[in-house]
């Protein structure tokens, strides 16, 4: 099944896999048939440290996920796509290469301070929480 939102980061190790974990589930807590994935243009190898942790706090377990690079098929179905933005790699930022995007701009959790990440987390629920009304009103 093609995902109805695709989330892309460049690395898809932070912003991008927290959207999609929040996405999926408060989509099915609400009862909502919608489904998220996630892409990086530069995939790395696995989801970074800090915002496993970060997650595990809200029950919400990453650890299992696998970064994974853009392609033709995830973008088939045509999904809204959701870019975190650019800060990490300016040359590699995914709304550079594709039209028709909304970017979070959302700062890299890599390396930062558990606080820190846990205000991007926050700040990145806020916002799946907002895009999941918005497509409920849109469907209504």
């Amino acid at each position: 099944m093609a995902a109805d939102v695709l989330f892309v980061c460049v690395h898809n190790a932070g912003r991008s896999q927290m959207a999609k974990a929040f996405f999926n589930q408060l989509a099915q807590e609400n009862g909502l048939e919608l489904r998220a994935d996630s892409a990086g243009t530069i995939a790395a190898e696995r989801v970074h440290p800090e915002v496993v942790e970060v997650m595990q706090e809200l029950a919400l377990d990453v650890s299992g996920a696998r970064p994974k690079l853009l392609s033709d098929d995830l973008l088939s179905g045509n999904p809204r796509v959701i870019t975190m933005g650019c800060q990490v790699d300016a040359e590699s930022c995914p709304a550079l290469i594709m039209e028709d995007v909304v970017d979070w701009g959302l700062p890299d959790p890599a390396g930062r301070p558990l606080n820190e990440v846990r205000a991007i987390r926050d700040q990145i629920r806020q916002l799946v929480q907002a895009l999941l009304q918005e497509i409920a009103n849109a469907n209504a």
